[in-house]
């Protein structure tokens, strides 16, 4: 059965949070998703330039990794405005790292869905397309550790990055989930007809995927052949404009969303919202204080620490709970 949870939820107090940021590079902007290194803590972001960056702790700061156009030009690209994404330059979005081969998996809004080495460089493209279809805008990617098998969503089989605004009017709902099988190097289509498929993570036992419907403002269970209901689906969570979804260690998802703020009845509160399998709602974080009204991508949890991604900022946020722990104080809003 279906879980709504439009008007009551549980809220982190601000004044139990320390934020941080870390500041891109001078010409950089955009940040959309985020691959974590497990014996370092570094990370890697795509930015609306086109470029794969990679954090190196605070010493060293961001430097550059990697790309998927294959005739990028820095002097052309480097600074691209953040809402005119360049075909060009390229647009990385979802990012996940297999920890063991330490392959990391790209969906560029335009060149599809490809992997780099631990050396970086030019993505290697994997898949353009599957079942006939190209895919017009490969977003988000989650790699199943103890398989290697890759999720990833093609958010419209209709409209490209380019024409967001164009899908959102039509409620496009043509968006697909996918999975590159690693053994056999194939790309199959594993759920269609989703309303831009924005965010996608796997649980652990790879029983099912949590796919997060942007236009559509839902998250959507999906049984894979693992599970007891293969390829099934059923609405578990209708929080408003969800984007990037990512598993913790524990189990649990952390949702990029955004709600309307009834003080003005227009302006977004973004939000960070941590969910169970069943898309119960488990805690809130209003990012407002930071974000002030842009929307966040992602929110990924590493160590004691939450990481925070926007398309429309020039920095990754960090949020260092009280004893370092991710409780803090909360309390109910109405």
């Amino acid at each position: 059965m279906a879980t709504f949870f439009l008007l009551c939820f549980l809220s982190m107090d601000a004044s139990a949070i320390s934020f941080n940021k870390l500041q891109l590079p001078r010409n950089a902007a955009g940040p959309e998703g985020m691959a974590f290194e497990l014996r370092t803590g570094h990370f890697f972001t795509g930015v609306a330039d086109g470029r794969i960056l990679k954090y190196q702790g605070p010493t060293i700061g961001f430097v550059d990794f990697g790309f998927a156009a294959p005739n990028r030009s820095k002097s052309m690209c480097d600074g691209t405005d953040i809402l005119k994404p360049n075909p060009r330059c390229g647009r990385p979005l979802g990012m996940a790292l297999h920890h063991r081969t330490r392959r990391l998996y790209v969906c560029d809004a335009f060149y599809g869905f490809g992997v780099l080495g631990p050396k970086g460089g030019f993505v290697t493209q994997l898949s353009t397309g599957a079942d006939g279809e190209p895919f017009r805008f490969c977003n988000a990617i989650y790699v199943h550790q103890p398989t290697g098998n890759v999720y990833f969503t093609d958010a419209s089989s209709a409209y490209d990055i380019t024409q967001f605004q164009t899908a959102v009017s039509v409620d496009d709902s043509t968006g697909r989930l996918l999975k590159y099988d690693v053994e056999n190097k194939q790309v199959t289509v594993l759920f269609r007809n989703l309303s831009f498929a924005a965010g996608v993570a796997v649980d652990k036992a790879e029983k099912f995927a949590l796919v997060s419907e942007f236009i559509g403002n839902k998250t959507r269970k999906i049984w894979l052949q693992q599970g007891h209901k293969p390829y099934r689906s059923e609405i578990v969570n209708s929080l408003p404009t969800p984007d990037n979804i990512k598993r913790t260690r524990l189990d649990d998802f952390w949702l990029a969303a955004a709600r309307t703020d009834r003080r003005t009845e227009s302006s977004l509160l973004p939000l960070g919202v941590r969910i169970n399998g069943n898309g119960n709602v488990l805690q809130t974080v209003n990012l407002e204080q930071w974000y002030g009204n842009n929307s966040v991508s992602e929110v990924e949890e590493f160590g004691s620490k939450l990481y925070i991604a926007s398309r429309l900022v020039d920095f990754i946020g960090v949020i260092k709970y009280k004893d370092g722990k991710i409780l803090g104080r909360q309390y109910e809003k109405n």
